[in-house]
């Protein structure tokens, strides 16, 4: 089914308004599975993931004790030698684990969702940092000792003269740099791009570590066994990393030949970029999900920028639209038709394949309506099994708004359109002239949230303001889905 829209196309620094490119909804979600059992199946499967994770810590310990590890005690060197091989094993192998959840692996986003596994990820930084600190400062008091020399004469001597003892020292100087620009006071004062490039460095360090770790490691060096389960580690590892965030996206770069068709203006402050292809089915992404969009011009292809789709995925186009927020991603509404562009993805999991119940409803805020709009669109659903609750600072220029009137009357969906200051200062809805508290509002526009999923998507304090409504409400939270942009 087609519908037009009015809309202002960009036209240098003034606008012109223009007819909208129709839009054909795509065809409602068939055979869709709902039910309990569903949600067990997920938890069971990552379960799975997690219980082999571990696993792997499991094995490199036992390793370390089958080898003697604790046996070997007999003074304080031998003590510290077994806290160097111990630490080192362990901290190597949480590292390796943790590389991989960075690695956008689509089998890991399956189960976990990006920020989920993002936030795995983070909190391996300080175990990991103080694991391989400790096998430092061990090995180097142990030599120490040893050698009867000062610590500083004796990390002199690793440095110059032990085998492949400098790079190990540079690993490690590159792995704090990594941990400490994770902690969220210096993340905060990073822009996405330096943070990413510091994070490169985290490749690096794990490459340099390598020839120190099979030439010094005698846990590893002469170890069959051993040996084959760290070389399958790495290059497990290695492969992901390789093929999914290099390999693949530019594959997919060569194969599809995506260019920007058109910008459009939205609202005052938001634009939908319309990109064009070959082959866009074979991207096999789903309505709720994002990519990492990177346009491959002198200014911007090295800035990778995630944005969720706007309209369901069809053969014809892949329809970002985004926000003037002030940072880069403003600048990225500027970008001249027929621009080459890259993707990356999808990613996510907030999509209709985490849905178990029949009732269905969807809430965004401002430029949190893009995924919520292409669930509207493509989510299988009767007339009056739908909700969407649209927060607004003005209803007269709110981005998508008019698709999703249009998309809501042709679907039979409840549309609550909230616009203007809000409530209380604690409240994530707009003032109604009552003081009757969030969530019994929210009953009253969707008096089947407690049996409903609801996919929630908006500015991250926003939308932790939702969640409390809808567990308040008597939705539980594993019926509530959200998720950020994670980095």
């Amino acid at each position: 089914m087609n519908f037009e829209t009015t809309a202002l196309r960009l036209v240098g620094d003034q606008h012109e308004q223009i007819q909208k490119p129709a839009l054909t909804l795509v065809a409602p979600t068939g055979k869709l599975r709902l039910g309990e059992q569903k949600f067990k199946n997920l938890k069971r499967a990552q379960d799975i993931i997690e219980t082999i994770a571990w696993a792997t810590v499991l094995f490199v310990t036992a390793t370390f004790l089958i080898d003697g590890g604790i046996k070997q005690i007999t003074d304080i060197p031998s003590a510290l030698n077994a806290i160097s091989r111990l630490t080192s094993l362990v901290g190597t192998d949480l590292l390796l684990i943790a590389m991989l959840l960075i690695a956008r692996v689509p089998w890991i986003d399956k189960f976990y969702g990006h920020d989920k596994a993002t936030l795995a990820h983070k909190k391996l930084g300080k175990p990991i940092l103080y694991l391989v600190v400790a096998h430092f400062l061990a090995s180097l008091i142990e030599f120490a000792i040893v050698n009867g020399e000062n610590i500083f004469a004796t990390a002199w001597w690793f440095i110059t003269d032990v085998q492949d003892m400098l790079l190990a020292t540079i690993s490690l100087a590159l792995m704090i740099l990594v941990v400490i620009t994770s902690l969220n006071f210096a993340r905060k004062k990073m822009s996405y791009e330096a943070w990413m490039i510091v994070h490169l460095l985290s490749y690096a360090s794990v490459l340099a570590a390598v020839p120190h770790l099979f030439s010094a490691g005698s846990d590893i060096a002469g170890k069959p066994v051993q040996t084959i389960f760290w070389v399958s580690l790495y290059l497990f590892v290695a492969f992901n990393i390789v093929w999914y965030r290099v390999a693949l996206p530019l594959i997919r770069a060569a194969r599809l030949g995506l260019k920007v068709e058109s910008v459009v203006k939205e609202s005052s402050d938001t634009a939908s970029i319309y990109i064009t292809g070959k082959g866009l089915e074979k991207l096999r992404g789903q309505a709720g999900q994002f990519y990492l969009l990177r346009v491959l011009n002198k200014k911007r292809w090295f800035k990778a920028h995630p944005f969720s789709i706007s309209a369901a995925p069809n053969t014809q186009f892949i329809r970002f639209t985004i926000g003037d927020r002030g940072d880069d991603s403003g600048a990225m509404l500027s970008v001249k038709p027929g621009t080459k562009v890259m993707v990356e993805g999808p990613y996510g999991v907030f999509t209709e394949e985490r849905r178990t119940k029949e009732k269905v409803v969807l809430i965004a805020s401002g430029i949190g309506i893009p995924p919520v709009r292409a669930l509207a669109e493509s989510m299988a659903a009767r007339a009056g099994d739908v909700t969407v609750i649209y927060r607004v600072r003005n209803a007269y220029d709110a981005s998508l708004l008019d698709e999703v009137r249009e998309i809501c009357r042709i679907r039979g969906f409840a549309l609550h359109v909230l616009s203007g200051p809000r409530a209380r200062s604690n409240s994530w809805m707009n003032a109604d002239g009552t003081d009757t508290p969030d969530q019994a509002r929210l009953t009253m526009m969707a008096p089947w949230v407690s049996e409903s999923d609801v996919y929630v998507c908006g500015p991250e304090a926003w939308t932790h303001s939702v969640k409390k409504s809808l567990l308040r409400a008597g939705t539980p939270e594993e019926q509530i889905h959200s998720e950020e942009y994670a980095w």
